[in-house]
């Protein structure tokens, strides 16, 4: 079985995140996903005058807008991370799995896929990292906030 953060040590999974959040800090602000992440479509006022059809036509295109925006946004977020900034994504993917970035391609995709798998399937790291999360949105420099 291959270390990654799931199956660590107590001792190398503290170590690890630290480098990791170093990287992650980095990553959050080339890639802007959190600034993507705001982008909103222009939506249709609904106001008191409007008819219950109007209203009704109203919503159902704001929902649309909203589905498209939402796609929109995360196509702009996989261009980010797979494309612009594909070698800081893998870093992290690599630090993950206890590989050090320069030795990335030293591993198939399915070592990457699986250990990742892995990780995200162990509700402890997730929730860890979503703690972190939280308080890195308010509490970190340089990163969009909201």
């Amino acid at each position: 079985m291959s270390k990654n953060l799931a199956n660590c040590k107590p001792s190398e999974f503290l170590r690890q995140t630290y480098r990791i959040k170093k990287s992650v800090e980095k990553w959050l602000s080339d890639t802007d996903i959190m600034g993507i992440r705001k982008n909103m479509p222009a939506m249709i006022q609904i106001t008191k005058d409007m008819t219950d059809e109007q209203r009704r036509s109203a919503l159902a295109e704001n929902k649309r807008r909203s589905e498209a925006q939402i796609k929109q946004n995360a196509m702009a977020i996989l261009d980010a991370v797979m494309d612009t900034h594909a070698d800081e994504t893998l870093e992290i993917l690599a630090l993950c799995c206890f590989v050090e970035p320069a030795q990335v391609d030293d591993h198939g995709i399915d070592f990457y896929l699986d250990n990742f798998s892995e990780i995200i399937g162990n509700q402890s790291v997730i929730s860890f990292f979503t703690s972190l999360a939280q308080l890195g949105v308010t509490n970190t420099p340089g990163v969009s906030r909201e």
